[in-house]
């Protein structure tokens, strides 16, 4: 797992995410939640596009996974964004979004900005809003709040228990107190009964940083058009076949914590039926609008494509049909690691893959391993290797070689088409 490091001073990361998290932690220092930050400097700005794009590093980022777990998700976001269907891909129940106020604490914009609150409100997520909003113009925001958090950095000692009975008068919300700094903040906020805490003097933000797998974006725009077609469910896993970088994002965002499932995926087509072509497409605009051309290594995807054909054909000729999808995963995933730069254990940790092909990609055991050795025989010089695998599954060189012709063929194919 990737080691977090603080969050000060952070530097450019180029095409690696880096996002910092800090914990939410109630009365008996139990963590109830995190905020996240975008720590990777690609925006000059807090706006709509960082926003989707911090949304798309939460649900693609395998170390965050693991870092926040079943817990709440604080998510810093502008009222642009609310409309923004890229919040239609993350589990509501498990989101805060944090409501800034309106630039000039107008009356009108703060009655224009309620119904797209109310409209994400309805929808499951919670609302969270800073004390700003604990003053008579923003009284009908008040309902709306689940989280009110009071900044202890500004807000005078003398003043906080009338802000904390006024919040309490008004608002259903919990109250969380906010950069807590020292243990006299701390020991005020819980005298006037604030029952929630976050700031440095528990804990100083995190950083996770996690390599970025972006495909090409040619690709994105084929899945694209594919689903406004709409194509057959079998189309779309043709191009998930095409592209391991695509079908690793999609897998890994099935699997995130903030789209809330966690299943084991027998297949491409499971996947597609799994989410649904409406998702699939807000993923597919989503992926699109946070993916660079060039980020990608053809060659690295072109050997994973014919692995994964080469493992079809193979185990086509002597298990079950049912198999053969399994076995293009383990062939197509057969290089994540090298694709990710991360240990292929590491590489698998944000995706559920059925047993059979995580025995066989970090174990090399299992019934596809047979295979899997073959086809890396295939690719090696080494005729003793190619003979003792062949021999092991009783395929004579003849089926061997044709298959690896069929697969390098296909695998050209896709590239004429694209």
């Amino acid at each position: 797992m990737t080691t977090p490091t603080a969050a000060s001073d952070v530097p450019d990361t180029g095409d690696q995410t880096a996002i910092a998290r800090q914990a939410i932690l109630d009365e008996s220092r139990n963590v109830i939640a995190y905020e996240l930050y975008d720590r990777s400097k690609k925006f000059s700005e807090h706006s709509a596009a960082s926003d989707a794009e911090m949304l798309f590093n939460v649900l693609s980022h395998a170390e965050l996974q693991s870092l926040i777990g079943r817990k709440l998700m604080y998510l810093n976001c502008t009222h642009e964004s609310l409309g923004g269907k890229h919040l239609e891909l993350i589990h509501p129940e498990r989101v805060v979004l944090e409501m800034p106020p309106v630039a000039d604490h107008s009356a009108a914009e703060i009655e224009a900005r309620i119904p797209a609150m109310e409209a994400v409100k309805a929808r499951g997520f919670r609302l969270a809003f800073g004390h700003q909003t604990l003053a008579r113009q923003y009284a009908a925001w008040l309902p709306l709040a689940s989280f009110i958090k009071i900044d202890m950095q500004k807000v005078p000692a003398d003043k906080l228990e009338p802000l904390v009975r006024f919040a309490e008068k008004s608002s259903t919300a919990q109250i969380i107190a906010e950069k807590v700094e020292t243990v006299e903040q701390y020991e005020l906020a819980a005298k006037v009964g604030i029952r929630l805490f976050q700031g440095y003097w528990f804990a100083t933000p995190i950083l996770v940083r996690g390599q970025t797998l972006r495909p090409a974006q040619a690709n994105i725009i084929q899945l694209i058009n594919l689903i406004r077609k709409p194509a057959e469910v079998g189309e779309i896993e043709e191009l998930l076949k095409r592209d391991p970088t695509l079908s690793f994002n999609l897998l890994r965002f099935i699997n995130s914590a903030g789209f809330g499932l966690n299943v084991e995926i027998s297949s491409f087509r499971h996947a597609v039926m799994l989410l649904g072509l409406q998702k699939l497409f807000r993923w597919a605009a989503l992926l699109m609008t946070t993916s660079r051309m060039g980020e990608t290594a053809p060659a690295v995807g072109k050997m994973a494509v014919v692995r994964g054909r080469l493992m079809e054909l193979l185990v086509a000729e002597l298990l079950p049909p049912e198999h053969a999808d399994d076995a293009f995963v383990v062939g197509i995933f057969s290089l994540l690691d090298t694709m990710l730069g991360l240990p292929m254990e590491q590489a698998l940790e944000s995706i559920s893959l059925s047993s059979n092909i995580t025995d066989a990609l970090l174990q090399r055991k299992g019934m596809y391993a047979p295979f899997l050795e073959l086809t890396l025989a295939c690719e090696s010089a080494d005729d003793e290797a190619f003979a003792r695998a062949a021999t092991q599954l009783q395929l004579s060189n003849h089926q061997v070689n044709w298959a690896h012709l069929q697969a390098l063929a296909w695998a050209e194919s896709l590239d004429s088409a694209a």
